[in-house]
């Protein structure tokens, strides 16, 4: 069903006709209470809230079959009543639709959106004149008990969702511990147990799930922070692990696949079958020389789009099986190659000289899949031991490959060029140390010069390449000092793709963290107008990289005004009603920055649009959002804003959202709410008490 939407000429009062209004209320209502396949979630917030709203729907009906006029005041109340059910439908919706262990995580913040929108209904219903209206006594004592009801409510969280979540919690703890180190055990028996809990039972809600996670990702990519963003990622890792786990035995394609590697199996020597049946009885195998899918002993390791190593039988058995992500981390493969990683191989053959085991060399075709069957739990729950001598081994095979690759982009032809530069963009994505060996290698200036290539694939993957190794901070300076933002500036302009000029901002807005960098960027006068056209043209993503990168840069003052020239400030305020682009908090955050300069005050005090828009935010904005909103009214109302002050105390949402920021808002919203009001209150005050 379409959202139902006030007409447009109403949007400002906020106030609709009451047949249309009453209309409206009642379609949404039904909406609610007829809302099927609810989740597992929430479950006692939502048969609450649904009766809730069943309740206050005879209220609707009623008054639309009597047809008689209204009081003001009961008008008041129905239309705040049609905001309140019309965001209790959207988390109705959001809870049906989005992902279960996102939700689970999240408990007791989306049981708080419950408890608010309850409390919401309950103020509304303070100003609703059952004296006044003529109702049945049913009806009139249903409302009452209502509205008693909504102004003693407490929040309601369900303890058995808690004790889901810690243990969800010490999963992912264990999981994340697995990646980082090869330690920590994984009990997918209580694994199953959580998820079954909430609904996924089977392959394919597993994998609806991931997909339900990777969009949460996404969405929260830029606004809701890293910790947000990492937890996500770890979810999906888990949830990817977990599903070749849990049901690799029920799969039809996996079992197939083990079929064809019995027969396999039937030609290899006997000799291989001894060496595999003193394999399961191997004591203390390196983590780093264990599968992180079968957990046996890598024999032929290889690496795959990820990054990440596992036995090439291993991983060829769950690329068959039609997966195309990394079992490990979750991420997509954006190609299926298996690169033999030597130097690991070489240690794993050494290992097994220095502790007499019999090493024999697996072909591509050949299998050890089936030789584990009992062994592997035993070996799963080992305790794992750290050899520093195999992670010396690992960095110094980084550093070769980095030189390598280095030395491909100084020397090669066009097609090496841009397959190192793509293989280099990839390695610096996988940790601090990767970046740090990467640039000591001597990439940073070969990847600048590259920047200017005509080729539209070796550009982006060199612009991409410095973005990922700009994330470790030594390497900022070092990107600067081989003058490379004149290149990026160059790439943010008039990149050969969108993503390059997306990844350009990026760029910007990560050396831009160094005040130094700040100053030394905004002094180019092409880079400023350059990222308030992607906020413009670019996509979602490019959208947040740009205001993000803008932000930045308007951290020093004297950057400021270059921003409010370069014609920002009207195309933020059209990006906060732009659902699509989804960086409202983004473009509120720039804006807060810019009227503290006498320029960008001026440019927000012409918009006629915005004085509204923000009201609406302080009532529906995001905790960050109301901050930034009581931020610039505050600014605009200072200082000859007694124009802005009026059409504020004319509103009448305005103080009432104030005045519920002032009780209920974070301490900062808290503090300028206060003030706002106070502000208010003098401008009113000398309105009424002119001087003279």
């Amino acid at each position: 069903m379409d959202h139902v939407a006030l007409p447009p000429n109403m949007i400002s009062s906020g106030i609709l006709p009451t047949g249309s209004l009453l209309e409206s209320l009642i379609h949404m209502s039904n909406e609610v209470a007829s809302m099927e396949k609810l989740p597992c979630l929430q479950a006692r917030n939502i048969s609450i809230m649904i009766r809730r709203i069943k309740l206050v729907s005879s209220l609707f009906e009623e008054l639309q079959e009597t047809n008689c006029p209204l009081p003001p005041s009961s008008i008041l109340c129905l239309t705040e009543l049609f905001y309140v059910i019309r965001r209790v439908k959207f988390l109705l919706q959001g809870c049906k639709d989005g992902s279960c262990l996102w939700g689970l995580i999240q408990t007791e913040f989306v049981s708080n959106q419950f408890y608010v929108l309850v409390k919401e209904m309950g103020r509304a219903l303070d100003i609703l004149p059952l004296s006044l209206l003529n109702l049945t006594a049913d009806t009139r004592e249903q409302v009452e008990l209502l509205h008693k009801q909504a102004k003693r409510v407490d929040l309601l969280v369900d303890p058995k969702e808690v004790q889901r979540r810690e243990e969800l919690l010490q999963i992912m703890a264990s999981h994340n511990e697995k990646n980082r180190k090869n330690r920590g055990f994984i009990d997918f028996v209580k694994v199953r147990e959580v998820l079954s809990s909430i609904g996924l039972r089977s392959p394919s809600d597993y994998d609806e799930e991931i997909l339900k996670l990777e969009a949460e990702a996404e969405k929260q990519a830029g606004t809701g922070g890293l910790i947000v963003v990492s937890n996500l990622n770890s979810l999906i890792s888990l949830l990817t692990y977990s599903k070749s786990m849990i049901f690799n035995d029920e799969d039809e394609e996996n079992e197939k696949v083990k079929e064809e590697l019995k027969r396999q199996s039937a030609s290899v020597n006997r000799n291989q079958d001894v060496s595999s049946s003193s394999q399961s009885i191997l004591p203390n195998i390196p983590d780093e020389f264990r599968c992180p899918i079968s957990l046996d002993l890598m024999k032929d390791p290889v690496i795959v789009a990820s990054g990440h190593t596992y036995d090439r039988n291993s991983i060829a058995q769950w690329i068959n099986a039609g997966h195309h992500t990394c079992p490990n981390s979750g991420q997509r493969l954006i190609h299926m190659a298996l690169i033999p990683n030597y130097a690991l191989k070489s240690l794993v053959h050494q290992w097994c000289q220095d502790n007499n085991i019999p090493m024999v060399d697996i072909s591509p075709s050949s299998s050890s899949e089936l030789e584990r069957s009992n062994s592997k739990k035993k070996l799963y729950e080992e305790k794992a031991i750290d050899h520093i001598s195999a992670i010396k081994a690992a960095t110094d095979a980084v550093k070769m490959t980095a030189e390598f690759l280095v030395g491909k982009l100084a020397m090669g032809s066009l097609e090496i060029q841009r397959q190192a530069a793509y293989e280099l963009r990839l390695l610096a994505k996988t940790g601090m140390d990767n970046r740090r060996i990467i640039a000591e290698a001597g990439a940073i200036p070969f990847l600048v010069t590259l920047l200017s290539s005509t080729d539209p694939r070796i550009q982006e993957n060199a612009v991409t390449a410095l973005l990922n190794l700009s994330i470790y901070d030594n390497n900022k300076s070092l990107i600067m000092a081989a003058g490379a933002i004149d290149s990026i500036i160059n790439v943010l302009e008039s990149g050969k793709t969108m993503e390059s000029r997306e990844n350009a901002a990026a760029a910007i807005f990560s050396l831009s963290m160094i005040y130094n960098c700040k100053v030394t960027i905004g002094a180019r006068p092409r880079a400023i107008p350059a990222l308030v056209r992607l906020l413009r043209e670019g996509t979602t993503a490019g959208k947040r990289d740009a205001a993000s990168a803008l932000f930045n840069l308007a951290v020093c003052n004297a950057n400021k005004a270059s921003v409010v020239v370069a014609g920002a400030v009207p195309l933020l305020i059209e990006l906060l009603v732009d659902d699509k682009a989804g960086i409202t908090d983004d473009a509120l955050t720039v804006l807060s920055l810019l009227i503290s300069c006498p320029e960008g005050l001026e440019e927000i005090r012409n918009s006629r649009v915005l004085v509204p828009l923000l009201i609406d935010l302080l009532r529906f904005g995001s905790a960050k959002g109301k901050e930034n909103s009581i931020t610039l009214l505050l600014g605009l109302c200072k200082d000859g804003g007694e124009e802005v002050a009026r059409r504020l105390l004319m509103n009448p949402r305005s103080i009432p959202s104030l005045q519920s920021l002032s009780v209920d808002g974070s301490l900062k919203a808290r503090r300028k709410a206060d003030a706002l009001l106070r502000l208010l209150n003098r401008c009113c005050f000398q309105s009424q008490n002119p001087v003279g």
